[in-house]
């Protein structure tokens, strides 16, 4: 390798997030154990000297490649919500974050929308926490079959609040979402006797847009989303905020 060496490739394979949980394996002709140490020390999951022999070749890297998969399952488990099947708090706000940065560098617009249940804890006194818990999985499965693209995310935001991530996005994309989404909503018909909107479980939605500037941060569009909630909300519920005709 005459430009750069082994140790340089697994050092900035370590450094770049989509790459560093690879496992990287040396296999060389340096066989002393400064080599191995250094290997490992960069980050190696294991160090093989040559000669090779091919069945000891293959049995360590079919045990490594189980011992990710597990390992992939655990974070896995961590990053999403026991109860609805969706990404947790957690993955919400480590994407928020990334996605931010990842458009204040390539300056495009990154969206938010954030949805409250209405009157969910009436729900729950009418109908008990198992069917509560039930609404709660309906209505997490409609939402994530409603994004399509990798990089769009829909997570719970709290108690009975979701989050759809939405990057390069505009206002108009965003408020489209927010009309798929609470169509399929509405679609549900989930019953719920005495609800003064309707007959129906329903949702308000709160829709942001941001251009990432120099001085703001993710909390900016996380409080501008928030924002609006409170005032679909407020104006009556079962709507989406801010109307078409007011998209900043």
């Amino acid at each position: 390798m005459p430009e750069m060496d082994g140790y340089q490739v697994c050092e900035q394979l370590k450094a770049d997030k989509r790459t560093s949980s690879i496992p990287v394996i040396f296999v060389t002709a340096m066989d002393q154990e400064a080599n191995e140490s250094k290997g490992l020390s960069v980050g190696a999951i294991d160090y093989l000297a040559k000669p090779i022999r091919l069945p000891i070749v293959k049995a360590r890297v079919r045990n490594h490649l189980e011992l990710k998969r597990y390992r992939d399952f655990l974070e896995n488990l961590s990053l999403t919500d026991g109860l609805m099947g969706i990404a947790n708090r957690r993955r919400l706000d480590e994407a928020i974050d990334s996605e931010w940065r990842r458009s204040k560098r390539n300056q495009t617009l990154l969206s938010l929308v954030l949805m409250d249940i209405d009157h969910f804890k009436g729900y729950n006194d009418r109908y008990g926490h198992l069917a509560g818990d039930d609404c709660l999985r309906y209505l997490a499965r409609t939402l994530a079959e409603c994004v399509r693209r990798p990089s769009d995310l829909v997570a719970r935001y709290g108690g009975e609040e979701f989050a759809c991530l939405l990057a390069d996005t505009d206002g108009d994309g965003a408020m489209w979402m927010a009309n798929q989404m609470r169509d399929k909503v509405s679609y549900l018909k989930i019953p719920y006797e005495g609800y003064a909107v309707a007959d129906h479980v329903t949702l308000s939605f709160g829709v942001a847009t941001m251009l990432p500037a120099v001085g703001q941060s993710f909390f900016d569009l996380i409080r501008r989303a928030d924002g609006f909630l409170y005032e679909a909300k407020r104006a009556g519920r079962n709507l989406i905020y801010p109307r078409k005709d007011e998209i900043p």
